[in-house]
């Protein structure tokens, strides 16, 4: 039987579940996925498309490997969820500390939101103060605390148009990123009210942005000498860049760490932890509350140990994922020379950007945002149009995968020649 034609019903708010996938940045008709295969997505008509969303960042082994979607049976059959702490629960926690040594203790998550909105309500808890420090373009999931400035497709009023309460500003400060002379200003006076700086080691929902030297260090200086603690995002960045990072490959140990995405293989399992004695602010050691029906489900649980077990029997995947990225990213490069159109290209491991912007790479949102957005719409389209699936957002980024071959992404730069001249005229 023919696979019907998508047809939208109305129903679904907005036409999607989460904001971005609508499309709005850059108009048209939202791409409508069917199934997905190794490094591709596939429409309702069959046709193929060199997937670079990657379901934004999860799918380090592409979609539907069958390291991870075969025997499932086996393990719902054992449970998908119970109301009890699990020996595999425990064991999968082990493991994750064992390979990032800032993490003494941990809980499980469902979601990265989960995470993140957690381990700010322990930073709290544990210093007693109220104030967090965000840096604006980044993106931590959509408490409302995280929303203010927020990058991803998340941005949001300070007025309850917006369903954030005003006063939720009151105890966020917003800096700009790569900046301590603003990390200062934004926190003068107030010092001692601060309980956490928050950030993304690497950023990665405002574009690909790499922290400037010192950035990161500056920022575990300022914390400590205010008596507050330091959270890193790690939601898109670990086991993307490796096992131990990106604090492991950065040289820092921060004193909660927030994990979700590529954890999961494809589904829904996230964490939080640090060290022990903040990490005991949480019930029933401590008065703070996280907790979730679905948290440490076994099911999720069995796959976060097939992702690790994926990895660690292949010690060449991280060597093989930055070969790929510094293909794509050569070949960019070498497409933008051709357009004559001077854009840097940033890469991180298997992560790969550029903004439609000339000069050197972004350093924050401010000069993150400042791009031909007509440009980036009519790039989105021509490669679209020629089968290479891109997020529909500039403030989003290039995934690879294990499963992207280098002729998929030759083909992928082959077509960035034709979609840039056309979008650049």
């Amino acid at each position: 039987m023919p696979v019907k034609a998508f047809e939208a019903c109305g129903v679904l708010a907005g036409g999607a579940s989460s904001p971005v996938r609508a499309g709005t940045p850059v108009g048209g008709a939202p791409f409508v996925q069917s199934s997905g295969r190794g490094a591709y997505a596939f429409d309702a008509t069959g046709r193929r498309y060199v997937d670079y969303v990657m379901a934004y960042g999860p799918l380090l082994f592409g979609h539907a490997h069958p390291a991870l979607t075969g025997g499932l049976d086996a393990i719902a059959a054992r449970g998908t969820v119970f109301g009890s702490t699990h020996e595999e629960e425990e064991r999968l926690a082990a493991r994750l500390c064992a390979h990032v040594p800032s993490v003494e203790k941990l809980r499980f998550t469902s979601t990265g939101t989960e995470a993140v909105m957690s381990a700010v309500r322990v930073a709290r808890a544990f210093t007693g103060r109220p104030l967090l420090l965000r840096f604006a373009g980044n993106y931590h999931g959509h408490f409302d605390a995280a929303l203010l400035g927020a990058g991803a497709s998340a941005a949001s009023s300070t007025d309850l148009g917006s369903g954030i309460p005003s006063n939720t500003s009151a105890d966020v400060v917003l800096a700009r990123y790569n900046d301590l002379a603003d990390v200062e200003r934004a926190l003068a006076g107030r010092e001692n009210l601060l309980a956490a700086i928050l950030v993304e080691p690497i950023a990665g929902n405002m574009g690909l942005v790499l922290p400037v030297d010192g950035f990161l260090n500056g920022l575990t200086v300022r914390a400590r000498n205010a008596g507050a603690l330091v959270i890193f995002d790690e939601v898109i960045t670990w086991l993307r860049l490796g096992l131990g990072r990106a604090q492991g490959m950065l040289g820092l140990r921060p004193d909660l760490t927030a994990f979700g995405k590529a954890m999961g293989g494809g589904f829904p399992l996230a964490a939080f932890g640090g060290r022990a004695e903040v990490m005991r602010a949480l019930s029933p050691d401590g008065d703070a509350f996280t907790g979730g029906t679905l948290s440490g489900n076994p099911f999720c649980i069995a796959i976060g140990h097939r992702v690790l077990d994926l990895i660690e029997r292949d010690p060449g995947l991280y060597e093989r994922l930055e070969a790929a990225g510094g293909r794509l990213a050569d070949g960019l490069r070498a497409a933008l020379h051709a357009a004559e159109f001077p854009a840097t290209v940033t890469q991180c491991g298997s992560m790969v950007d550029f903004k439609f912007r000339a000069g050197a790479a972004a350093s924050n949102y401010d000069e993150a945002s400042a791009i031909d957005r007509k440009a980036f719409a009519a790039y989105y389209h021509a490669m679209r149009a020629g089968g290479v699936l891109l997020a529909p957002s500039p403030n989003e980024l290039m995934f690879l995968s294990s499963e992207h071959s280098a002729a998929d992404i030759d083909f992928t730069v082959a077509l960035a020649h034709e979609a840039l001249r056309s979008a650049l005229r």
